[in-house]
């Protein structure tokens, strides 16, 4: 098993792995202490079954440095193989300014191949390389030094059994013309945006049930100030303040430390110094915040304007279309994007590009009453009105 520690190293193999036609990638982090993870380990692998076509490379080694690593990722001729790359994809677009394509993530492709919805690595592994992955080195510590033999065998799976499950998966895609709906799915991941958390939209995450747009304005001031200071920091946004006592502080709006000191959920650390002053300089902003440009509340969807029937009706027609095309429900339309269609909203990523295709052309024309369903047997049939 061998791991790279030093940059010559690292860009001899990315050199030889740049004459592949891909390279599967994984990574090793930590995030439980820090705003942003620290990137511990970088696994690759590409065509082959020697010992010099999968290394670990090692980014805590003393001047190492990631950039061969950058220009492989930003090599075209190159596919970039991830599974569940959300997270890895975030490490290098945040560390390295760079996004690797072209892109294929094999979760996205297992449910456009049928494998079911969020298909873990474990279950690819067993079904399509019929292999095995040994567990017990999953929630290690991977900062320490020296990585275990275990530690190392484990990491070094996450890369070689991704080979032979993306091989399988791209000919699937290949054999029923499916492999442009998986490249319209890579379009978010390959998107810079999608990495980059803006502070002042940060309140849209809360779960407040108060549609007031002064208390929107104060939870927005002081969730931005929360996010500034874990990212200034580098520590969790939790170390700062939970959710729960941001939103008892909205509720409150403490005009100084007295007040302040009687928030209940509010941590030890918190309630002085620079956290404290900031939450009241936010909460002061909120009540500041002049009329005309206050947060409008989200919109909800009333139960009464959803139309029960018909989004009865299209779960129906989903799981007919997503059981005949072999592609799990949830990649085509959600719960929630059912209830939108059935309370009369007509525009989402259900009724585009392959999803449109599959789903949501017959979703519009059932809602328009020009087809309905039948039962054949154990079929759902469309039926033309």
């Amino acid at each position: 098993m061998t791991t790279l520690t030093d940059t010559a190293a690292l860009a001899a193999f990315c050199e030889i792995a740049a004459r592949a036609p891909y390279v599967t990638v994984d990574t090793e982090f930590l995030r439980e202490r820090t705003y942003y993870s620290k990137l511990c380990l970088v696994q690759l692998a590409f065509p082959g079954d020697g010992e010099t076509d999968a290394v670990l490379v090692d980014p805590l080694a003393e001047g190492l440095d990631l950039g061969p690593l950058y220009d492989l990722f930003r090599d075209p001729g190159v596919v970039k193989v991830f599974h569940a790359a959300r997270q890895d994809l975030e490490i290098f677009a945040i560390e390295g300014d760079t996004i690797p394509a072209p892109l294929f993530d094999t979760q996205v492709a297992a449910m456009v191949c049928g494998f079911g919805e969020q298909v873990g690595y474990e279950t690819l592994v067993r079904k399509v390389a019929k292999g095995q992955v040994d567990k017990s080195s999953r929630f290690t510590d991977w900062s320490r030094r020296p990585l275990s033999d275990a530690q190392k065998k484990y990491a070094l799976a996450d890369v070689t059994h991704l080979r032979v499950i993306y091989e399988h998966l791209a000919t699937e895609l290949e054999r029923t013309d499916r492999t442009a709906w998986v490249e319209e799915e890579m379009d978010v991941l390959r998107d810079p945006a999608t990495y980059r958390t803006e502070p002042r939209e940060a309140y849209k995450r809360l779960k407040t049930r108060n549609p007031s747009p002064r208390y929107l304005a104060i939870a927005r001031e002081l969730a931005a100030f929360r996010e500034e200071y874990a990212q200034a920091h580098n520590i969790p946004r939790t170390r700062v303040f939970k959710d729960d006592a941001l939103l008892e502080l909205t509720a409150m709006k403490p005009r100084d430390i007295g007040e302040l000191g009687k928030a209940r959920l509010l941590l030890r650390e918190a309630r002085k110094g620079s956290i404290a002053e900031g939450i009241l300089h936010a909460v002061a902003q909120g009540l500041e915040v002049p009329k005309e440009r206050l947060p409008e509340p989200p919109r909800q969807k009333a139960r009464d304007q959803i139309n029960g029937a018909l989004a009865d009706l299209l779960r129906v027609l989903l799981k007919a279309k997503a059981e005949r095309a072999g592609v799990a429900q949830k990649l085509i339309a959600t719960a929630s994007d059912l209830d939108d269609i059935a309370s009369g909203t007509r525009e989402g990523d259900w009724r585009s590009g392959w999803r449109g295709e599959v789903f949501g052309r017959d979703a519009l024309r059932l809602c328009e009453g020009e087809i309905a369903l039948a039962c054949q047997g154990h079929d759902v049939k469309i039926v033309e009105l």
